[in-house]
């Protein structure tokens, strides 16, 4: 994997910027302190870090480590802009050590994963569609489906539930071969059904049904999660998947769910057998998990849109699975002007510490000090990450400098005009000037990007509070009066008040993320 390193010199001007960067604990803005006071948060709550080219225009506790919640997603994106190029792209095989005679293929069928991000049931079937093309109808030989590149990928498994919606998106855990990214699209509706919700889902699979034992109720129907319980797939004596909704659900009401329930070898076996059945082939033998011989040759493959535009998908909805799936590439995958990526050498049982260890190299490369970072998946939804207001602030001058700086901008929220900040300041001078990344956690609201100020200077922003009583917005007010501040400045010297007055009986506790509101990709929680 190519890295890009600053000379020697620059490092040694960015650490002493760095060091700089962190006086004596500085005085809040007024408005910051009274939006402080207004949600009972000590100032001890917030850390602060605001530069204009290298002048410090405001740090409080910028050197003490906090929970990031998303905005964790911009080192990971900009380390893969900068690591694996504007070029880099995900891609799917399949593959076969076998013959063809006549119609058949005499041997395996390998489906071989590659972080293929834009893996779906259209662009699967579209390479079913190639084998029918080479002549193909009969597959003598097993289904091995290959996710060697992330193993062991599945971090998730033998845990407790990161919160109490394992079956949503944003708590999908990737691995090399996602199709769909393993969700099923879920329709409900009680609309002239009497006494039973209708259910149905998208796609469909070979042997998979949804059925729902849900109660009717009376209820706002824009309140109809609040009745929603964790669904089941319960295998039946047929060898199917029966999948199962429970809970409430309102009358005359229709709503639209994704949920994660299915095994993912199920669902890829499953999806993949239908679709080929469908275009009029024939698939006789097992599916299993496995590794493609180095020796199989090509018969169909599919490459992702290029990393931009995937760097946009990421952080502007701030969708966690994509972002796991990218901190994963950095340790197993390497771009190829041609292929788009191609595995690293010795990459096979590849683990998150070689990602890791790309994202420590990178970040040292540009002069920023990784003492005190922790990075678990890359996406911010963890209950471990921590990183620093200097730290991330380094990760966004190192932004500003980089070949791929419009990218990256490009693909971070623009405030009260779209992703996560489309409802967010829409009355004040930042409104369709400043780039912001969100981050929300149960008990964590972050901010990080690049607000001009009054004069249409480029400041860097990263605001981060950690406390038990963020949530109504409380924690959203604090950091969006900082925003407006930063981009009312004029240059003249700042009108600080006194430092909130620490209760002792609200001291900052420790984030520990845990609810459906608890990422960034839930629109309740951006």
């Amino acid at each position: 994997m190519s890295r890009r390193f600053v000379p020697a010199l620059a490092r040694t001007a960015t650490v002493f910027l760095l060091a700089a960067w962190l006086p004596a604990r500085a005085q809040l803005p007024e408005p910051v302190t009274s939006a402080l006071r207004a949600a009972a948060m000590p100032d001890s709550a917030l850390s602060v870090l605001v530069l204009r080219g290298d002048q410090t225009v405001l740090s409080h506790l910028a050197d003490r480590p906090m929970q990031p919640a998303s905005t964790m997603k911009l080192v990971t994106t900009l380390a893969g802009l900068e690591l694996l190029g504007p070029v880099f792209r995900g891609r799917t095989e399949l593959r076969t050590t076998g013959t063809v005679e006549g119609d058949t293929l005499k041997g395996d069928l390998y489906l071989r994963g590659g972080a293929d991000m834009d893996l779906s049931t259209e662009t699967l079937t579209a390479m079913l569609r190639s084998l029918r093309t080479q002549g193909i109808r009969r597959i003598d030989g097993r289904l091995v489906v290959d996710r060697q590149l992330f193993n062991p990928a599945r971090a998730d498994l033998g845990r407790a539930a990161f919160d109490e919606s394992p079956e949503a998106y944003y708590n999908v855990v990737p691995d090399a071969l996602m199709v769909n990214k393993n969700m099923l699209q879920i329709d409900m509706r009680s609309i002239g059904t009497g006494k039973r919700v209708k259910v149905t889902m998208e796609p469909e699979l070979e042997g998979v049904t949804i059925a729902s034992d849900m109660t009717l109720v009376d209820a706002a129907c824009n309140a109809w999660e609040d009745g929603w319980k964790t669904p089941e797939a319960v295998p039946q004596p047929d060898g199917g998947i029966q999948v199962m909704l429970h809970g409430t659900f309102p009358k005359n009401c229709a709503a639209h769910y994704a949920i994660n329930v299915v095994d993912r070898q199920e669902y890829v076996d499953r999806l993949l057998r239908l679709n080929w059945k469908q275009l009029g082939g024939k698939l006789t033998g097992t599916t299993v998990e496995g590794a493609t011989p180095p020796e199989a040759r090509l018969l169909a493959e599919h490459v992702s849109r290029a990393l931009p535009e995937l760097v946009r998908d990421i952080n502007k909805p701030s969708d966690n699975t994509l972002a796991r799936t990218l901190y994963l590439s950095l340790g197993a995958l390497e771009p190829d002007p041609l292929l788009g990526s191609r595995p690293q050498p010795g990459s096979a049982a590849t683990t998150l510490s070689r990602s890791e260890a790309a994202v420590r190299g990178w970040m040292r490369g540009h002069g920023t000090d990784d003492t005190g970072l922790v990075i678990e998946n890359g996406s911010g939804l963890s209950r471990t990450e921590q990183i620093t207001a200097v730290q991330m602030a380094g990760v966004l001058q190192a932004g500003l400098r980089s070949n791929w700086a419009p990218e990256f901008l490009a693909s971070m929220p623009i405030v009260a005009v779209d992703g996560t900040m489309r409802r967010r300041l829409a009355g004040s001078p930042a409104a369709g000037r400043a780039r912001m990344k969100t981050g929300t956690l149960r008990n964590v609201v972050a901010l990080a990007g690049y607000v001009p100020d009054a004069s249409g200077r480029q400041c860097v922003l990263v605001a981060t509070v950690n406390s038990e009583l963020v949530s109504n917005g409380r924690g959203r007010a604090v950091l969006d009066a900082l925003v407006d501040w930063v981009a009312r400045l004029d240059g003249a010297p700042a009108t600080m008040a006194a430092p909130v007055p620490t209760p002792a009986a609200a001291a900052a506790p420790a984030a520990t993320p845990d609810s459906r509101a608890g990422s960034a990709t839930v629109p309740a929680a951006q």
